[in-house]
């Protein structure tokens, strides 16, 4: 541990991220000093299985009863199938699977145990990197924005960017290169701009028994009701201000706006309400980015980056086209993340989650014996 504590020094993290579209868990491999990206390492990729997927459906939105331990026993067991197959990594970012999210009441619960995946891989581990955050009147997400800033420096960028993370929820970071460290003032404005394939992702699931609109090619048959998505803009949460979070259900009602619609064009309908979401976020970046990148499997779907292209006012652009690997840049966010936290270094602040000062939260341990 003295190497991964020890300031200035490249060390080589593992990251993982199981996100709110329950599709699997992604691990990358980043040589990081904590400040900036010395390289990318190896990745890998362990999906759920349908019977592991209805486990973790069964335990959204729940704090607490029987479906968490089955549902934590998922996260893992998949988590150690897939990490134990990296070698030569000095420390592990592990963010565990969020299933209930209400930082202003109940808090932020994230499932899996640190200490425990330590001992199983052999690996110091970096865990329950929101609670802090959240203890300190943050909203305990997004916090990918400190890799986004690291993203800006080490792809030479001179002018404000935006990073477009469009996972179940949609997150936005607009980043100025130009300041010197991510929690300076001024230099990130992080916030979830709404839902994003999660409701697309229940709709073909429930309607069809389907994991997701492939390729958009469902919505591309669709057409959008305007009345739908003119309701679903009229939700409070988008009026107001950021940083601000949300839960993966927190818009479960929009579903219901299109329950009489066709599949086609309930699919349309909800692909065109993720960006709408993103067309409103726009609105609150201190000054136009750019261009935009887009992270996340969103990105693969070409009506729905069409739909962004057509509602926003710069460019949008996949991250690969600036050399960045868009599945894996959550991961290695939290393999980054993990060596801030072990040197005592913020991983959140003011602009990225409302957090009264910047802070690094997460917690360090060590495999029984070392």
């Amino acid at each position: 541990m003295d190497k991964v504590r020890q300031k200035g020094v490249v060390v080589r993290a593992l990251g993982a991220m199981s996100g709110t579209s329950l599709d699997g868990v992604d691990a990358a491999v980043l040589d990081t000093d904590g400040v900036g990206i010395h390289g990318f390492g190896p990745h890998g990729y362990r999906a759920y299985s349908a019977d592991e997927q209805g486990i973790l459906r069964a335990a959204l939105g729940q704090w607490h009863g029987p479906t968490l331990p089955p549902a934590t026993q998922v996260v893992m067991s998949a988590h150690a199938d897939l990490l134990r197959g990296f070698e030569g990594v000095d420390l592990v970012g592990f963010h565990g699977q969020t299933v209930a999210h209400a930082p202003r009441q109940q808090g932020t619960l994230q499932l899996g145990d640190g200490a425990a995946l330590a001992d199983d891989i052999g690996t110091p581990v970096v865990w329950d990197f929101r609670s802090a955050d959240v203890e300190l009147g943050g909203e305990g997400a997004p916090l990918a924005p400190f890799f986004h800033f690291a993203c800006a420096k080490w792809m030479g960028a001179d002018r404000p960017v935006a990073f477009l993370n469009l996972g179940g929820v949609g997150n936005i970071t607009w980043v100025d290169p130009t300041q010197d460290r991510p929690e300076d003032a001024g230099a990130l404005l992080a916030f979830d701009t709404g839902p994003a394939n999660a409701p697309v992702n229940d709709l073909v699931q429930a309607r069809l028994g389907i994991p997701f609109d492939e390729g958009g090619r469902i919505a591309a048959q669709g057409e959008v009701e305007t009345g739908a998505l003119e309701l679903f803009l009229a939700e409070p949460y988008f009026a107001r201000m950021p940083p601000k979070s949300l839960d993966r259900n927190d818009f479960a009602e929009m579903v219901k706006l299109v329950n009489e619609l066709s599949d086609a064009d309930a699919a349309a309908t909800l692909t065109a309400m993720c960006a709408a979401g993103v067309a409103e976020a726009m609105q609150h970046c201190p000054t136009p980015p750019s261009t935009v990148l887009v992270t996340g499997g969103g990105r693969h779907n070409p009506v729905l980056m069409q739909m962004l292209a057509v509602s926003l006012d710069c460019p949008v652009r996949a991250v690969e086209e600036v050399g960045l690997d868009g599945d894996m840049l959550e991961a290695q966010a939290f393999a980054y993340l993990a060596v801030r936290v072990a040197r005592g270094m913020p991983t959140s602040c003011p602009g990225t989650t409302g957090v009264r000062a910047a802070v690094g939260g997460g917690t360090v341990s060590v495999p029984t014996g070392r």
